[in-house]
Parts: C-alpha cells; sequence; structure tokens
C-alpha cells in the first residue's frame, strides 16, 4: 500500500491556510487550470501567491471596494504605498487611481482585459502583492474574520531573528547589507533596479540572461530594460568562448548579467570564476540567485555584486510564508550605491510572514540535509531505470565541476532534480501519488511537469516548442522537488508510476504492432487477388 494519496484539485500544498502550494492532480487538471476554465477554477482553493491572488487577499478587496465608491473598478491591493504609486505609474492611465485604506494600498481602474492583465502581471513579476498574512490581519480588524488561523510564530523582534540565523551564511556581512523582501521575485526585482538604475547613469544598458531562467526573471529582463537590444540570453551557461566574445564585443555596453546557480529547471552551474573576472574587466555587475539549491547549499556571494534568493524555498520549508532575501557584497565595488538602490525600491516582508519564517529557519539547515539525501538516493534509482532519460541535477557529469566549486559541502546538492522519461509522460504523472503542484524546497515532495506549468504558451505552439528545443529543454520534463518523507516509500512510489507508465507505453506499442501486422494481412490478400484477377 502507498504511503501517499493522490491529493484533489485544488487542495492546500500543505493543507494550511497560507500554504503556498495548491494540487494539480492530472496533466488535464493541469489544461483546465492554464486555460482558465470555470470547472478547474472553481475547484482552486489556493494557488501560488504570486500567480493567483490569495482568497483572503481577494476578500479583503471586495470588503474595500463595497465600503468605497468604486462600482465596476478592479482593485489591486499591494504590499507597501511605494508598490501602489510604481503600479499606477507603470499603467500610466488617467482612469487608474491610487487607493489607501487606513494604511492598506491598492490601485483602483476600471475592469478591462488590458488594465487587468497588465496590472496583474506587474504585480507577479514585481512580487508586491499584498500578503495574505496582512490581509488576513486587516480582515480581523474590520471584524469580517473573528481571529487569525493559529499558528507557531516566534514572538520577539522578528526581523532581527531570522537575520541572526541567516548572518552565518555571509561571513563579513552586517545587517546593512541584508534586506527581507516580500517575495523572492522582488528580492530579484530591486536588485535589477538598483544594478539598472546605477549602471545606466554610467551609459550601461545591456542586460545578459544567463541560461535559461525562471519565467519571472525572464520577464523582467523583457519587459523593464531600456528597449529592444538592451537584453540578451546566452542558451548554454557553460559556453566559454560565447560568454567572451559577447565582453570582447559588447563590454562596454554590459550593465549586468542575472544567472541562477544552478539554472531551474535544467539545474546548470556557470563557471563563476570566468564570470566574476570578465565583470570586473569591463564593469558588469553580477546577480546570482541561489534559489534552486539554496542559500545552506551554495556559497555565491564571493562571486556576487548582488545576492538574491527566495526564502519560500528551504529556509520556509514547512510551505507557507512567500519571502525573499538581498545581500549586498560589501566588498563589491559599488556596494554603497548598490545598498542605497535596493533600499529605495525593495518591498520589505511583513511582520507576521517573518514571525512566521523566524520560527522555521533554526530548522531550516536539518531539513534541507533530509532533502539532499533524499535527493541523491532519488537520483540514483532514476539513473537505474529504463523508463528514464536525462537526469538534470546538481552533480551531473557536466557541471559537477563547476558546482563543487560553490557547494558548501561534499553532501550539498539542493532538493531539486529534473529528469526526462522515455514513457508516455501524462501516464507517469497522473499515476505518481506525490503533491502535484508549483513550488520546491519544502518537506512535502512536490513534482511538477514544470514546462507545462510555466510555459504553457509554448508547449501548446510549434514556435514555442521549437524555442523549448534550441535551450536544450524537452517540454516534458518532470521537475521533482524531494522533501523529507522516508526514502523507502519515495523509491516506492516512482517505481510503481514507472511500472504503469511502461505498461501503458507497451500497450499501445502492442496495439500498433497488432494494427500494423492486420495492415499487412489485408495488403497481402490484396496482392493474391489482383494476380488472379487482373
Amino acid at each position: 500500500m502507498s504511503a501517499f494519496q493522490q491529493l484533489p484539485l485544488g487542495r492546500r500544498v500543505p493543507d494550511c491556510l497560507h500554504a503556498v502550494s495548491c494540487s494539480l492532480p492530472t496533466l488535464e487538471d493541469l489544461r483546465g487550470y492554464e486555460e482558465k476554465r470555470p470547472a478547474t477554477l472553481a475547484r482552486m482553493s489556493s494557488g501560488y501567491p504570486r500567480f493567483v491572488v490569495h482568497p483572503l487577499v481577494r476578500r479583503l478587496a471586495e470588503v474595500l471596494a463595497a465600503r468605497t465608491d468604486l462600482p465596476g473598478s478592479k482593485l489591486w491591493l499591494c504590499c507597501s504605498e511605494a508598490a501602489a504609486r510604481e503600479l499606477v505609474a507603470h499603467l500610466a492611465a488617467p482612469e487608474v487611481s491610487l487607493q489607501c485604506f487606513d494604511g492598506i494600498f491598492g490601485v483602483a481602474h476600471p475592469e478591462t482585459t488590458e488594465l487587468t492583465t497588465r496590472a496583474k502581471l506587474f504585480l507577479q513579476h514585481s512580487g508586491r502583492f499584498l500578503s495574505s498574512r496582512q490581509a488576513e490581519d486587516e480582515l480581523v480588524r474590520l471584524g469580517v474574520l473573528p481571529s487569525v488561523a493559529p499558528e507557531a510564530s516566534f514572538a520577539g523582534d522578528a526581523q532581527t531573528e531570522c537575520w541572526r540565523l541567516l548572518a552565518p551564511l555571509f561571513p563579513g556581512t552586517t545587517p546593512a547589507d541584508a534586506f527581507l523582501a516580500s517575495s523572492g521575485m522582488n528580492a530579484v526585482y530591486s536588485a535589477f533596479r538598483a544594478v539598472n538604475e546605477l549602471q545606466a547613469a554610467r551609459g550601461k544598458t545591456l542586460w545578459v540572461q544567463l541560461g535559461w531562467l525562471y519565467l519571472d526573471t525572464i520577464a523582467i529582463l523583457r519587459k523593464f530594460t531600456t528597449g529592444p537590444g538592451a537584453h540578451v540570453q546566452l542558451r548554454c551557461v557553460d559556453d566559454r568562448e560565447a560568454l567572451e566574445r559577447l565582453f570582447a564585443e559588447q563590454g562596454s555596453r554590459i550593465a549586468g548579467i542575472i544567472a541562477e546557480v544552478p539554472s531551474n529547471p535544467l539545474i546548470q552551474t556557470p563557471d563563476l570564476a570566468q564570470l566574476r573576472a570578465l565583470a570586473d574587466r569591463h564593469g558588469a555587475r553580477l546577480i546570482l540567485d541561489p534559489s534552486v539549491a539554496s542559500v545552506y547549499s551554495v556559497e555565491l556571494l564571493p562571486w556576487s555584486d548582488v545576492l538574491v534568493s527566495s526564502l519560500t524555498k528551504y529556509a520556509a520549508h514547512e510551505g507557507d510564508v512567500i519571502a525573499g532575501l538581498v545581500v549586498v557584497n560589501p566588498r563589491g565595488a559599488d556596494a554603497d550605491a548598490l545598498r542605497r538602490g535596493v533600499a529605495a525600491h525593495v518591498s520589505p516582508a511583513y511582520g507576521r510572514d517573518l514571525a512566521r519564517l523566524a520560527a522555521q529557519l533554526p530548522t531550516a539547515p536539518a531539513a534541507t540535509a533530509r532533502m539532499e539525501e533524499n535527493l541523491q538516493a532519488v537520483q540514483r534509482f532514476l539513473a537505474g531505470r529504463p523508463e528514464v532519460g536525462r537526469i538534470h541535477w546538481a552533480r551531473s557529469a557536466e557541471y559537477r565541476d563547476s558546482f563543487a566549486r560553490v557547494a558548501r559541502g561534499p553532501g550539498s546538492s539542493g532538493g531539486l532534480l529534473s529528469f526526462e522519461l522515455k514513457v508516455p509522460m501524462e501516464a507517469f504523472h497522473d499515476h505518481v501519488r506525490l503533491a502535484k503542484g508549483p513550488s520546491f524546497g519544502m518537506r512535502d515532495s512536490l513534482l511538477s511537469p514544470f514546462i507545462w506549468l510555466a510555459h504553457y504558451d509554448l508547449v501548446t505552439s510549434p514556435e514555442g516548442r521549437a524555442e523549448l528545443a534550441a535551450n536544450g529543454i524537452d517540454p516534458n520534463l518532470i521537475r521533482l522537488s524531494l522533501g523529507t518523507e522516508p526514502v523507502e516509500a519515495l523509491l516506492a512510489e516512482l517505481a510503481e508510476a514507472l511500472d504503469a507508465a511502461a505498461a501503458v507505453a507497451a500497450t499501445a506499442a502492442a496495439g500498433i504492432a497488432t494494427v500494423t501486422a492486420a495492415t499487412a494481412v489485408t495488403a497481402s490478400a490484396a496482392g493474391a487477388g489482383s494476380t488472379s484477377h487482373p
């Protein structure tokens, strides 16, 4: 009997009010979610909070809109006044208005498809939606909810406690170098804005994307650079000749490089010594993101000008906090200016989110180590299965040496891997009973057909599939985030699902063989008949 059970569509993962993931148990459910089918959306109790506005935030927006004169308007609640003002400037339309409700800031506009889409994507890319816990607190204050949901939280100065627990990972830094952000994406956005403004004043406006990055990081580079030609992608993170050539040709224009180390979802690590040397030689700045493997597994600050990371992953390993981290390298050439720039753009994490994070941080290193042990056992298991093709993980042969240079220890690997299948992906995906949904780095293992979830538009078009192929990405790639469950149970569940997918493939092959044989018999009979009766 399996130790896991198939979670129903829309179930929060974990099953708590502020969960950051939600269950999408079948590929058909995922299609319904991506295509916004009403029957699917009606069963979604929540979703990843930067993509699906949290029910508490939606409820608060409804309450506040009803108490003001905003008929027929869409109201977006933002994490700060600065975020709301920036959204107003971004939409740049006379019918858009800034709203303030006793310290809660929002933006209202007529409910048109164009304005709604632009506003939602801006808040998604910059990580500036109102915190679900802040919405909960406000609903309690207004008398809509009787009390907040009980949870373990740190009772003292949560911001100071969070940094006290994180600071040993960044020797030589002080609290002035670190910023706890409203989300990992806000960390990326604020670091990008700080570097971009500093470098633009020097005439440097070209940004380099190293490899395939997370979709919102790509969106920031496409939408918030200075215009066409200000963003270039190097598809291979280890193409040293292409990097040297790019800097030789464009070095005076390059403002910065953004790289995930390792990358998502191919788990690739570039040569950071080469990157650092090129950046120093040409005055470019490096923004490095260790979210895939975690700040507990890789040490990137010595190579960075600015380090950015999602604390939703690994740090908040119970899966119920959205938060991010920015650390400015105090030894970097522009450290003072970058500290000021980040401070001007970052949206600070909400106090009660930090209190919940501070309660989890003491056990985060041990939880991460357990995830890494599970990952390495699963990687060995998958490598021996004939149904599995390429496996992407931090210590893959191609990137082992590059990763070892930044790994904190010989057992470091992070808890995330991706793999390709030689059997029908949908059969495997739908059979496996692990939780399936967005996010990673939490105590619950999470499986996802990541490209379908993150880039549905690419998977479902010939042009998109061509783009994925050019970047070496199998659209049916399975991404697996290992949790802290007993590894024997994880291996048994994966084995059963692979066996089931192999059986589906064998049945399909037998059916094809039968049809082929029948066709051959029919053709033979027809041929014999034609000989007798010309």
